[in-house]
């Protein structure tokens, strides 16, 4: 297989909470008859929707509805992570491909978005069907026992994933002279949105009042906690879930909780900044959109790059 001969084309829009990414990736996708690809490390929680920002509204534009992914994959209460995120995105991004869409890959978790680029040789390995008809006959201790060189330090998820983490090891071993320079790496452009700092922070405030008084967030967490999603689970799902599940428990008031949960989500943004600022010094190119253009604008100015 001659993987240099291969082309793929990625759009990325990323940047910090409440910057207005959604709105622009679909946007995007009405216009370039696009696909889009969550990059948010919570919105794959089903029932977790107005602590998220999934905004599913958002998806349609002038009566088309833009098909996303990735959203409302899970059960609440499951733990995410990267390396199902990156099969996930493996499987979708081949989905939208074969359809002649434009994948375009929208989210805040810069670990998420870097990991997919980062790591696109992995996706190219083909699948060995006789490797995986064999591994399924076994059980996993027995893979663990006899594959132990391919599995160090080796996180178990998933059976599937873990016959897939094999099988791109085996490839590597039988075929030595496929360096991962050798796969074609992936062909994007990543644009970036970063108001400036009062206007995120006062964005950050209007929506997260907005939440609790027309959106019903403190019910969105009591129905989590009465559906058996823990309190401990609800923590480490992190802001609006970490803090509210405390008001609900009568650790704090409703000003104190408020008031915690508005500091944190500034901070968290400003993580978010610093990790997008540290994917550009890995030599990762990132197009930041001028804040001052209008809405339009910024769609224009990404086509007109693109």
């Amino acid at each position: 297989m001659n993987f240099k001969e291969q082309k793929t084309e990625l759009i990325v829009i990323l940047g910090p909470t409440a910057s207005g990414k959604t709105e622009l990736a679909v946007n995007l996708a009405y216009e370039l008859k696009g696909e889009i690809i969550s990059a948010d490390s919570r919105q794959v929680y089903k029932n977790m929707d107005v602590g998220t920002g999934k905004d599913l509204a958002e998806y349609t534009k002038d009566g088309v509805e833009i098909p996303y992914h990735l959203i409302d994959s899970c059960e609440a209460g499951e733990k995410y992570n990267v390396a199902r995120f990156q099969t996930d995105f493996a499987e979708v991004f081949e989905q939208i491909k074969s359809r002649d869409a434009l994948p375009i890959l929208c989210g805040g978790t810069g670990l998420y978005i870097q990991s997919v680029i980062s790591d696109f040789w992995k996706m190219q390995v083909p699948v060995n069907q006789n490797l995986r008809v064999d591994l399924e006959t076994f059980s996993n201790e027995y893979i663990f026992d006899n594959f132990s060189s391919f599995l160090t330090d080796y996180k178990f998820s998933s059976r599937k994933r873990l016959i897939r983490h094999i099988e791109i090891n085996d490839f590597l071993l039988k075929n030595s002279e496929f360096a991962k320079s050798e796969f074609t790496k992936l062909e994007y452009k990543i644009f970036g949105l970063n108001p400036a700092l009062e206007t995120r922070r006062e964005r950050i405030s209007i929506r997260l009042k907005d939440r609790f008084e027309k959106q019903g967030m403190i019910a969105e967490v009591q129905n989590l906690l009465d559906s058996g999603v823990s309190a401990d689970v609800l923590e480490y799902y992190g802001l609006e879930y970490k803090y509210i599940s405390y008001f609900l428990k009568n650790e704090m008031s409703f000003e104190q909780m408020f008031s915690k949960l508005e500091t944190e989500i500034h901070r968290f943004a400003k993580r978010q900044m610093t990790f997008f600022r540290s994917m550009e010094n890995k030599g990762i190119a990132i197009n930041w959109i001028p804040d001052s253009l209008s809405k339009e604008e910024k769609s224009h100015y990404i086509l007109k790059i693109f």
